[in-house]
């Protein structure tokens, strides 16, 4: 039951991030300019928007992975496994796009 929370409220906060990501990266009334995305990445709510955003991507999608893995059939050692692997790439990918996002946030500030 806990992982059906999970994948509903993170289905609800990435309406939310998709919709702000949309709105400030997509759509602006002219074309992608890349200075004003360097502005946006060197803001510290900026970057917290994005390390959310990130977060729960992939608690969505691990937690969706988990479910399709355990659903078939019973809840073997292998599947155990699975899902343990699956938790251990979806930290490192948290810790690796959170490195990289302030990474960004540290070169466009210096940039600025």
């Amino acid at each position: 039951m806990r992982v059906f929370r999970m994948q509903r409220i993170s289905a609800v906060a990435l309406i939310i991030f998709m919709t702000i990501h949309m709105i400030v990266v997509h759509y602006p009334p002219f074309h992608i300019d890349f200075s004003r995305i360097a502005v946006r990445m060197a803001q510290p709510l900026w970057q917290a928007i994005d390390i959310a955003f990130l977060f729960f991507v992939l608690i969505h999608a691990l937690s969706g992975a988990y479910v399709v893995i355990t659903d078939v059939q019973r809840f073997s050692r292998g599947k155990r496994l699975l899902a343990w692997a699956a938790v251990i790439i979806g930290i490192g990918a948290f810790i690796y796009g959170v490195q990289t996002i302030l990474a960004f946030g540290a070169y466009f500030a210096a940039q600025l």
